[in-house]
């Protein structure tokens, strides 16, 4: 017998075990599906996404990643030769940040917060960040009231005025190309005053991943958010489903 007959019926094996497997059959296990599948077309969405935003940008344009975490985003920006400002207040995931791009000279790293608003601020971590720094260093917020968020494991950075930042940086550059923000709920206030004083005008396309799950008392201001931003701007300008 050759490897491709004891390899058939293996394979048969696992497509009946895939078949067997039993349907959600509780809401909550259809919730969870449904959530699972979205997800995957966000995800297939960012990833599409990405190859266009990098296609477009050209040595000289301006990007920032704000909750740049452990750099995945920034390194794939900084390929393109833009020059890429990574904001990222934690201390552990920014110490990760200066050793991957220690010797990438169109890549700038500012270990602090962004905000509406400047100065300091607590940043709060998860409560596995002990266990995991790795993976739970993404969950470090600086808003109150976040699920699996450990109040009493915070440490105290920099808070930048992000609509600040915008000004400035349209000022000296005309636009800035391209935004991504993920900051665990800070980006709501900052995406109302974006849109509230006309800043996206400059800004060539902005991606941020939005968190009603994790903070149930903003999922009426998230709401009114996503509707105005889908009344007024194309989805390849202001796309509010970053993952």
């Amino acid at each position: 017998m050759n490897d491709a007959d004891e390899a058939e019926p293996q394979d048969k094996k696992a497509k009946k075990d895939k078949a067997a497997k039993p349907l959600p059959s509780t809401p909550d296990e259809v919730e969870a599906l449904i959530r699972r599948q979205k997800r995957n077309q966000r995800k297939a969405w960012a990833e599409g996404y990405m190859t266009a935003i990098t296609a477009m940008l050209r040595p000289g344009d301006l990007v920032m990643d704000c909750g740049a975490n452990m750099g995945v985003v920034t390194a794939v920006l900084a390929a393109t030769g833009a020059d890429v400002l990574a904001y990222e207040p934690d201390p552990y995931a920014f110490s990760v940040l200066e050793q991957k791009f220690a010797n990438t000279p169109n890549v700038t790293l500012i270990n602090a917060a962004v905000g509406v608003g400047a100065g300091s601020i607590r940043l709060m971590r998860a409560d596995n960040f002990g266990d995991n720094p790795d993976g739970a260093s993404v969950k470090s917020t600086i808003l109150d009231g976040g699920r699996r968020i450990d109040a009493e494991n915070a440490v105290e950075v920099t808070l930048l005025d992000f609509p600040t930042l915008v000004r400035e940086h349209v000022a000296a550059r005309g636009e800035i190309a391209f935004i991504k923000m993920d900051i665990e709920g800070a980006e709501l206030a900052i995406l109302e005053t974006l849109d509230r004083e006309d800043l996206f005008t400059n800004i060539r396309a902005m991606v941020a991943e939005t968190h009603e799950r994790k903070f149930k008392d903003l999922r009426e201001r998230y709401k009114a958010l996503r509707e105005t931003v889908a009344a007024k701007y194309p989805t390849g300008k202001v796309n509010l489903d970053w993952i």
